[in-house]
């Protein structure tokens, strides 16, 4: 009976970060539940689907897992552009790749809409030995800056999926206040119980 109830969505989702951050082994964590030492570097970006079923929605993720590369920095707007959500990923153990990440934000901030729900991921957190960005620092930054914060681990599975669940459950909500607000813009009393009503 509440299977009927449920709501789908279809959300486009997108990693940004530095070369060799970790988006690629995120996204085959998620997607697959795979982990490989050496993955190679993502040409331009790489697309992946994958499905949630959540209490409050099911969500259909389309992934745009986008190259870290300088090179294919100008192509990011096509994909951060009309995206529901976004990734901003860094390497625990790469200042470089901590400052990147700043930019990235920034960057989204500005030109992507305003509704875009954005996280912060500190990835490689099983390396801890050679950690050169404090939890301290991902957090504080992401606090100043509005945006959730995770520290992850593609190759041990830490945070995975629950970054995923976290933007799902995001987005279910998103929409359906969203959903809510749309009603006042529509013809009144047609638009009564949706069509979800009574399942």
């Amino acid at each position: 009976m509440a299977r009927n109830a449920n709501k789908s969505l279809q959300a486009k989702l997108v990693l940004l970060g530095d070369m060799g951050a970790g988006k690629t082994s995120l996204v085959l964590r998620f997607v697959k539940g795979q982990f490989s030492e050496y993955q190679e570097s993502t040409i331009g970006a790489a697309f992946f689907t994958q499905v949630l079923s959540l209490n409050e929605a099911t969500v259909k993720f389309d992934i745009w897992d986008t190259a870290g590369q300088e090179r294919y920095h100008s192509l990011a707007p096509m994909y951060y552009r009309g995206a529901a959500a976004a990734i901003v990923v860094y390497d625990i153990t790469s200042m470089d790749s901590f400052v990147r990440a700043k930019k990235w934000v920034r960057e989204v901030q500005r030109q992507a809409n305003s509704s875009l729900t954005m996280l912060l991921v500190a990835n490689k957190a099983d390396l801890e030995d050679e950690r050169k960005v404090s939890n301290e620092e991902g957090e504080e930054y992401a606090k100043e800056n509005g945006l959730s914060f995770l520290e992850t681990s593609a190759k041990t599975a830490q945070n995975v999926n629950e970054l995923f669940y976290e933007i799902g459950k995001r987005l279910a909500k998103a929409k359906s206040s969203h959903e809510t607000g749309m009603r006042l813009h529509s013809r009144a009393g047609q638009d009564r119980g949706g069509l979800f009503c009574c399942a």
